[in-house]
C-alpha cells in the first residue's frame, strides 16, 4: 500500500472550539469519578481487512482507536481543541518559526521495558520523511529539513520555510512514537495505556491495561475489545442487547429514537466534519469551471440536512473550514439551490441532457447512498441525470475515492487550517490526498504565505482567500456540516469530550470508564 492508494491517514483533525450537546446524564457527575475495572467493548464502523499497525498507514477509524490505545504522540488534542503535552512536555519555535524544539517527558517506558529517548522520537518521525516513505503524512512532513536529538530528552526540528502552526502537526496520528529501529509494528509496541493481546484486521482487536502507564488518570478499563461491525443496524442491535458498550457512526435518521431509550445515551458533538461529493477537475466535464459551479447549484442543501442528517448538522458552503476553526470565513456568499442557473451553466458547457456517473457507498458517511439519490432528484431539475453507482464498502477509499471522476467523500477536519488545506487542496498533495486534483496558483501562493505569517489579521485574510478560491473554483460540493454521533450504554462515563473525531477524539479507550 502506498500514499497513492491511501485516503484515511487518521491525522488528528479538528482542533478549535466546538460545541458539545445532547449528552444528558452521560457526562461524569461528582459521584462518578473515574474508577478502574471492566472490559469495554467498542463497535467501530470504518475498517478494512488490510488494516495494519504500521504507524505510516492508518486508513480507518478502527485503526485510529486501536493505535491511540497502544501508542502516544508528542502532543494531544484535548477538549475545545486545546493542545496538551503528551510525550513532549513543552515546545517552542525560534523567531521566524523555522526551528522548533520539543522537550521530552522523562522516565517513559515502552511496553517492552525500553526507556524512551530522543533517538526513538527522531527515528519515529523520520519514518514519515524521504522519497521512500509510504506514510500518509509525507506531504506535511516534506517541509522538514532535519530532525536531531539535541539532548537526551530533547529534539530539534528544522523547516525549509516558516510555519507558525507547526507544533500542531505533532498531534497527527501517524506520528506515533515507537522504539527506534524496531520494524515489527505488528507487535503493537508503544508507550500507551494498553498492550496488545490480539488483532485480526477487519474483525477485532483486544488490548489489556498497561500496569506501567506513565499517564495518571487514564486507561481505566482492565481490557478493551474493538469489534469491526460495518452495518449500523447490527451495531445498534449489539448495543441494545448488551453485546457492546459503545459504538460510532450512529445513523442520524434513528438518532432521536436512540436518545429516547432509557438504557442508552447519544453523544452529539459539533466539530469540523463535512459530507460531500467531489469532482476530479482533470476528468471529463469537470475540467470546465462552469460544470463545477453548476453541480454546486444543483443540490438542495436544506433537504440533505433534513433527510440525511435529520437535523444533526447544518448547511455548508463548498469549502472545508467550518466555524470551529479560528480562521473561518463568514463572508462567503452562500451557495443555494438554483436549478435554473445550474441548467444555464450546463447548457453553456454543452452537457445539458447528459448522464453523469456518481460513485458512492455508505463507507464515507452513513446515508451517502441516500444522499446521492436525493442529489440525483435535485440535479434532474437542472437538466442532467446523475447515474448513482453503488460501490462495495470494502476498498472504497483505495479503489474509488480520488480515482473515479465523481464520488462521495467525507472529511472530519484537521488540527488547524494549514493541515486541512495542505492535505486536501495543495499542489504538493496532488497524487495523494488532493482528492479533486485541483491545482490553483493563487491558492497555493496564499496558503504558503499564510503558513509563515505571524500577524493575525494578515493570516486571517490569507486563509479567507484560500476558502474563497475553493468555494468558487474547486471540485468540492460540500452541502452539509455533520455532527459526530456516537452512542453508549447508560453505565459508561467520561469527562469533557474532544471534538476532533468521534468517540472523544478516538481516545475513548483511554479516557472513559464504567460507572460504579
Amino acid at each position: 500500500m502506498s500514499l497513492l492508494t491511501t485516503r484515511r491517514s487518521l491525522l488528528l483533525g479538528a482542533g478549535a472550539a466546538a460545541g458539545l450537546i445532547g449528552l444528558g446524564p452521560m457526562r461524569a457527575l461528582a459521584q462518578d469519578a473515574p474508577r478502574k475495572g471492566g472490559t469495554f467493548r467498542l463497535a467501530i464502523a470504518d475498517f478494512d481487512t488490510g488494516d495494519t499497525l504500521d504507524p505510516q498507514l492508518n486508513e480507518t477509524r478502527f485503526m485510529m482507536n486501536l493505535q491511540y490505545a497502544l501508542r502516544n504522540t508528542l502532543i494531544e488534542v484535548g477538549p475545545g481543541g486545546v493542545l496538551q503535552p503528551e510525550l513532549a512536555t513543552e515546545w517552542a519555535g525560534n523567531a521566524d518559526s523555522t526551528v522548533w524544539t520539543f522537550k521530552l517527558r522523562e522516565g517513559v517506558t515502552f511496553h517492552n521495558g525500553k526507556t524512551m529517548t530522543a533517538n526513538d522520537v527522531v527515528w519515529s518521525l523520520n519514518l514519515h520523511r524521504g522519497p521512500d516513505t509510504v506514510s500518509e503524512s509525507k506531504t506535511l512532513m516534506a517541509a522538514i529539513t532535519d530532525i536531531t536529538a539535541s539532548a537526551p530528552n530533547e529534539i530539534t526540528i528544522a523547516l525549509s520555510a516558516p510555519n507558525a502552526g507547526f507544533a500542531s502537526l505533532m498531534t497527527l496520528l501517524n506520528l506515533l512514537i515507537v522504539p527506534a529501529e524496531d520494524m515489527n509494528f505488528a507487535a503493537g509496541i508503544g508507550t500507551g495505556g494498553y498492550t496488545l493481546e490480539s488483532f485480526e484486521p477487519g474483525v477485532s482487536a483486544r488490548v489489556v491495561r498497561n500496569p506501567n502507564y506513565w499517564k495518571e488518570g487514564r486507561a481505566h478499563f482492565d481490557a478493551v475489545e474493538f469489534k469491526a461491525i460495518q452495518d449500523v443496524n447490527a451495531r445498534m442491535t449489539a448495543l441494545q442487547t448488551g453485546q457492546i458498550d459503545a459504538m460510532n457512526y450512529v445513523d442520524a435518521t434513528t438518532a432521536n429514537l436512540l436518545k429516547a431509550m432509557p438504557n442508552m445515551q447519544l453523544i452529539q458533538t459539533q466539530g469540523k466534519m463535512h459530507y460531500g461529493f467531489s469532482m476530479r477537475v482533470t476528468d471529463g466535464p469537470f475540467s470546465d469551471p462552469d460544470v463545477r459551479r453548476a453541480m454546486k447549484l444543483a443540490i438542495n442543501r436544506e433537504e440533505i440536512v433534513a433527510k440525511i442528517l435529520s437535523g444533526f448538522g447544518s448547511v455548508a458552503n463548498d469549502q472545508p473550514i467550518s466555524a470551529a476553526y479560528p480562521y473561518h470565513n463568514p463572508d462567503l456568499p452562500q451557495t443555494v439551490y438554483d436549478p435554473d442557473q445550474a441548467r444555464a451553466l450546463f447548457k453553456k458547457a454543452g452537457v445539458e441532457g447528459t448522464t453523469i456517473p456518481l460513485h458512492v457507498a455508505d463507507t464515507p458517511f452513513t446515508g451517502a447512498v441516500d444522499a446521492a439519490q436525493l442529489y440525483r432528484e435535485h440535479a434532474m431539475a437542472a437538466g442532467v441525470e446523475l447515474d448513482v453507482i453503488r460501490e462495495p464498502d470494502d476498498g472504497y477509499w483505495s479503489n474509488i475515492w480520488g480515482k473515479k471522476p465523481f464520488f462521495a467523500t467525507k472529511w472530519s477536519g484537521r488540527v488547524n487550517e494549514d493541515a486541512m488545506l495542505s492535505l486536501a487542496y495543495s499542489r504538493e498533495s496532488i497524487g495523494g490526498w488532493n482528492e479533486t486534483g485541483w491545482d490553483n496558483e493563487a491558492f497555493n501562493a496564499a496558503l504558503l504565505a499564510a503558513r509563515g505569517e505571524k500577524d493575525e489579521a494578515k493570516r486571517r485574510e490569507l486563509y479567507w482567500e484560500c476558502q474563497r478560491l475553493i468555494h468558487d473554483d474547486c471540485g468540492l460540493v460540500a452541502p452539509v456540516w455533520a455532527d459526530f454521533l456516537d452512542a453508549t450504554s447508560a453505565n459508561v462515563r467520561h469527562g469533557d469530550l474532544a471534538s476532533d473525531w468521534e468517540l472523544d477524539g478516538a481516545r475513548a479507550a483511554e479516557r472513559w470508564w464504567f460507572a460504579a
